[in-house]
This record gives structure tokens, sequence and C-alpha cells, in this order.
């Protein structure tokens, strides 16, 4: 099932030359439902693209499944407004997620009934720290200039996010593409899990900020680096370092900023060191 990542759309293009009408490309975003044992578990507005990536990274990332061998079935249906990923999952990880929505679904009205979805939203960051990928300042700035080769939604519209894995001497192995950071990065995490890329091997890099959910993504997947062009927030620095991660950002030609695990870069100096 295909839908189309990107639509033309008309404007009127005002410049110091004068104005005039002009056509644009846009990207398209869908509601994107996914649903396990028949129940709407999470929406979130996304490229209408990768679905089957989406669904399997999303439940890895978010600690549904703990590998790719606990689901049984992904169906993808088109519902017109929106699309529905149905998951199915084996027993175990099936009865370990009905334990998880209960614990989660707190009764109507009740002040305290976020405090455990509080705890989900901050839960402990998979530990990175035994990795022994090192990266040179070389490996970092290449990885963000091979990555801007494999965003083709990005280079028509100019407004798409990136997530790829870059792996020492390959270059970029896999890349994803969506409106959402969050969902680029998903997408990312079922590419390799359904390649059989080892996350370890390589290097998590992406077009957006880094968030604490990035850090968690990216810890899930089993990197020990995360390679931004923008920067990161207070608590996904503190996060990475929680995790022995090396967080990289702000690069911007041959400069970068290391802002945790700066061991693990065998050359080059850093701006801000954190």
């Amino acid at each position: 099932m295909t839908r189309p990542a990107i639509t033309q759309t008309s404007r009127i293009a005002r410049r110091p030359s004068g104005t005039t009408a002009a056509a644009r490309m846009v990207p398209e975003e869908t509601p994107v439902a996914f649903s396990y044992a028949g129940t709407t578990h999470a929406v979130m507005m996304a490229s209408p693209a990768d679905f089957e990536d989406f669904a399997l990274g999303f439940s890895l990332t978010e600690g549904i499944v703990a590998s790719p061998d606990e689901i049984e079935a992904i169906e993808v249906e088109d519902l017109g407004a929106g699309i529905d990923i149905q998951i199915r999952l084996k027993d175990k990880a099936n009865t370990r997620f009905e334990a998880r929505r209960r614990r989660l679904a707190g009764p109507v009205g009740c002040g305290l009934c976020g405090i455990e979805s509080i705890e989900e939203a901050m839960r402990s960051v998979d530990d990175v720290r035994q990795s022994s990928l090192t990266l040179s300042a070389n490996d970092i700035v290449q990885a963000v200039k091979l990555l801007s080769r494999q965003q083709p939604l990005h280079a028509e519209t100019g407004a798409v996010h990136a997530a790829g894995f870059c792996v020492p001497g390959k270059g970029i192995v896999a890349a994803r593409e969506d409106v959402g950071r969050h969902n680029a990065l998903d997408k990312l995490a079922g590419a390799l899990a359904r390649a059989g890329i080892d996350g370890a091997s390589g290097a998590v890099v992406v077009t957006s900020r880094v968030s604490v959910e990035m850090v968690q993504k990216t810890a899930s997947i089993g990197a020990s680096f995360i390679i931004a062009v923008s920067a990161p927030t207070a608590l996904a620095i503190r996060t990475a370092d929680e995790s022995g991660m090396t967080l990289v950002a702000l690069v911007r030609g041959e400069d970068f900023d290391i802002f945790t695990g700066p061991d693990r870069v065998t050359s080059g100096v850093a701006k801000n060191v954190a």
C-alpha cells in the first residue's frame, strides 16, 4: 500500500524582484495509529511511508517488544482519513503489554492518574557504555555530509527530518525520512532490525535537535553515538551521560560540539565539552 509522501501545491512567491504565482512541493502528513490486540495505543502524525519499519521501530524503541521475534504480524490498513497499523504480539509479549496498559490507565478525573505516565516518559535509559566504537572527527563530519545525500524528500520540500545509521568504513547503511524527527528515528530502528544490522556497530545521525526521547530511542537501538546538526536539550545531555552515550551536536561544516563521552572521539577538539 502506497500513498504519496509529497504533493505539489500552488503558492504566491513574493521576492524583491516581484510577485509571481508558482508551484512548490510540500510533504504530506497523515495520522498513523498503532493498534495492539485490536486497541489503539498511539496515534502519530507522520509521513505516509515505510509503515512496517515504523511499526517495528516504534514497538522496539518504546519497549513494547524486546525483539522483532515477539511480533507475530504487522498489517497496514488505509482508512482514508489515516493509516491503522495492526500489530499482533506473541503470547508473552502480549501479556506484558496488557499489564503495562492496565498500569498506565488511571481513573477519569483522578489528579494522580498521570504519575505512572510521567514515570513511563522518564523511563530508565539502556546502558551503552560497554561499546568499543570510536569515531574520528572526520568520521563525524562525513556522516552528516553523507546523510544529506540520502534525503530525497527533504531535497524536494525542505521540510522533512532524516535519521541515518553510519558505520565506519561503510558510510550510511540505512536512512529514513519523516515530517517528525522521532518518527524518522523509529523508522530507522525498524529498518535496522529488519536488516539484522547491529545497533552497536555504528552511529545514529539526525538532522534535528536532540531531545531526551531521541537519546532513549538511540540507546534502545544499542548505538553508543548520536550525532546531530542541531542542539541538545539539558535533559538529553544528562540522559546521554547516564547511558554512557557519546552525544555530538551542532555539526556545521568541520565544527561540532561534544557534550558527553568525548573519549570515543579519537581526534579533533570540540568547542564546548560538557
